[in-house]
């Protein structure tokens, strides 16, 4: 039995029925009641407060074969806009977008991926995103940051190819932008991103694999990161005892021998040039380059192991993976569950990334949306 102030009850049920329109709506107050389980009188008063905060807004009637029609509820996605900006080591990308990750703006920047320019950067690139947003209720609701390591409760622990450890970012954007701040790991954002537009379940992870490999982890509904935020560092879960030294400090880890930088490099060392992109890799493999086809089995091989020990940890409903490589050919999807073998081949549901380059950004908008809704 839950217990509290009358103040403290109101504001849970408030969020709840801003939750379920949301999520449900258009939605009438009588089925708003029904779903939760309040009084038409609570559910009424409610609903004119979040009407008078331009939070949701009446948009007509339902059709009804008899009696008085409903008249449905939405909620005002473009009352507000949030910034999501994604920091890699060679590059800022940021995007602007409504609450419902409508009416986007994105740009990217260089970066001299230089500990002490990275705030400056970021002041640039976030001054520039917010002369694009039009004026509405809320203007500007917060900015989340998408970080390619351990962020431990909003502080950047570890960022294996960045200087960026324990770099306090949000404090001087905060002071700059008057406006909340949230550092969270790119991991996490990509799998709240696919959550919330495409792959709606209890128990969701997603596979991020680029420089690294990150996983995102949602559990019964919300988002996972552990105690100290290790939870999603799957990259840096050892695969080969004394294998390959690792920025993190072990050996043999599995971003090591899966994650794209490292298989490209490889690749670039077996052609003998000192780069190759993913988009020259893809090419390679259009044409049965024999070093294309050998490091994509690679690949194949490496995280279909990785993926067997994502099964026998978490047994999710399904596994979302990002990659330019299965972006570029989704086909190696089924190869990849070829590889699990066991019972794991059975329930091992995996699926591409619908938002790709997106996941993160968009993410960002849901991350920032979400602390709006529960402030």
């Amino acid at each position: 039995m839950v217990t509290g102030s009358k103040e403290l009850m109101r504001e849970m049920n408030l969020k709840s029925v801003i939750r379920t329109i949301m999520d449900d709506g258009p939605i009438s107050r009588a089925d708003i009641s029904k779903k939760l389980g309040l009084t038409k009188a609570t559910i009424s008063s409610l609903v004119l407060d979040l009407l008078q905060q331009n939070l949701v807004r009446e948009i007509g009637t339902a059709e009804v074969t008899s009696g008085r029609k409903p008249v449905l509820l939405e909620f005002c996605f473009n009352c507000g806009y949030g910034i999501t900006v994604d920091i890699s080591g060679t590059k800022i990308t940021i995007l602007s977008a409504t609450l419902g990750g409508a009416h986007c703006q994105v740009k990217q920047y260089p970066t001299a991926n230089v500990r002490d320019q990275l705030v400056p950067e970021l002041i640039n690139a976030i001054e520039k995103q917010i002369a694009l947003i039009p004026e509405c209720p809320y203007g500007l609701i917060g900015i989340t940051l998408g970080i390619h390591g351990i962020v431990d409760h909003g502080s950047i622990t570890f960022t294996p190819y960045c200087d960026y450890g324990n770099l306090d970012i949000a404090t001087p954007l905060k002071e700059r932008f008057q406006v909340p701040v949230y550092v969270e790991n790119e991991a996490n954002l990509s799998v709240l991103g696919e959550y919330t537009f495409h792959y709606p379940g209890k128990n969701v992870v997603g596979l991020s694999v680029h420089s690294g490999i990150g996983l995102g982890i949602i559990v019964k509904q919300k988002l996972f990161g552990g105690t100290h935020g290790f939870a999603g560092e799957f990259g840096h879960s050892i695969i080969q005892v004394d294998g390959r030294p690792c920025p993190c400090g072990n050996r043999g880890c599995l971003e090591q021998y899966a994650s794209e930088k490292v298989l490209l490099t490889e690749l670039a060392q077996l052609k003998q040039v000192p780069h190759l992109s993913a988009d020259e890799f893809a090419v390679l493999y259009q044409r049965k380059d024999p070093d294309a086809i050998e490091i994509m089995n690679r690949f194949i091989k490496y995280i279909a192991i990785g993926i067997n020990n994502i099964l026998n940890t978490l047994d999710p409903d399904l596994i979302i993976i990002n990659s330019s490589f299965t972006m570029n050919f989704p086909q190696i999807i089924p190869e990849i569950k070829a590889a699990i073998t066991g019972r794991n081949h059975d329930i091992c549901n995996l699926l591409p990334s619908e938002l790709q380059d997106m996941s993160i950004l968009l993410g960002g908008i849901c991350y920032t949306r979400n602390k709006f809704l529960e402030s």
